[in-house]
C-alpha cells in the first residue's frame, strides 16, 4: 500500500503544477527572423517573463513565402496557444482567417480596418489588438501638417510598397511603410505605449 501511495505522488505532484501560458508568434520571416525571435524574448524577459519558467514560445517564420502563412497559422491554432503575436499585415490576415477565439495582437499592420482585421480603432471587437500603421485617413491629414509646416511645398515624396488586399475596393489600395527595425517594433510590442495602439475590446 505504501509502494503505491509513493508511485502516485510523481504523477500528483505534475497534475497540480500550474500551466505555463504559450505565445505563439508569427512572421513572414523576410527580414532577420532570428534578431526577431532574439529582441522579442529579451522584451518579454524585461518585463519578467522568462522563456522556461512563467512563458513558452512557439515561433513560426513563413521564411519570406506568404503562402505559407495560412498554413503556420493553422499550425499554431492546433498548438492551442494562449495568444498569437503577428508582424505585418499578411501575418494579422492569416492568424484571423484561422481562428476567431484565441487573442491575436498585431504589430505594424496596415489599415487594419480597410483589411477587415477590426471593426474600429477605438473598439476594434473580435479577437484582434495591436498597433497598427498610419492609415489612409490619417496619411491625408499628414499631408495637410507638411502643407502647414511648409507652406511652399509643391511636391512631396513617399516611398511605399503596396500589399494587395481582397477586402478593399478596387479604387484603394494598402500601402505598408518600409519595415521598421526589429528592436524598434518589439519596444512598441512589449510595452504596448504608443498613441496609435488599439484599444482592447
Amino acid at each position: 500500500m505504501l509502494l503505491g501511495d509513493a508511485a502516485a505522488w510523481p504523477l500528483s505532484a505534475e497534475a497540480q503544477q500550474p500551466k505555463v501560458p504559450t505565445i505563439g508568434a508569427l512572421v513572414i520571416g523576410n527580414i532577420s527572423p532570428e534578431e526577431f525571435w532574439r529582441e522579442f524574448r529579451q522584451g518579454l524577459r524585461d518585463l519578467g517573463y522568462i522563456e522556461g519558467q512563467n512563458i513558452r514560445f512557439e515561433f513560426r517564420s513563413a521564411e519570406g513565402q506568404i503562402n505559407r502563412l495560412p498554413e503556420l497559422a493553422a499550425e499554431l491554432v492546433r498548438l492551442k496557444v494562449d495568444v498569437i503575436v503577428t508582424w505585418f499585415t499578411p501575418t494579422a490576415v492569416a492568424a484571423k482567417q484561422a481562428t476567431r477565439e484565441i487573442p491575436i495582437v498585431m504589430a505594424e499592420t496596415g489599415d487594419p480596418i480597410g483589411t477587415g482585421l477590426v471593426m474600429g480603432l477605438p473598439r476594434p471587437g473580435g479577437n484582434v489588438t495591436g498597433i497598427a500603421s498610419v492609415t489612409a485617413e490619417l496619411a491625408g491629414k499628414s499631408v495637410q501638417l507638411i502643407r502647414d509646416m511648409l507652406p511652399s511645398a509643391r511636391r512631396v515624396t513617399a516611398l511605399a510598397r503596396p500589399i494587395p488586399s481582397p477586402n478593399l475596393s478596387s479604387n484603394r489600395s494598402s500601402l505598408a511603410a518600409k519595415p521598421p527595425e526589429p528592436q524598434s517594433t518589439l519596444s512598441g510590442l512589449a510595452t504596448m505605449r504608443s498613441s496609435r495602439a488599439l484599444s482592447p475590446r
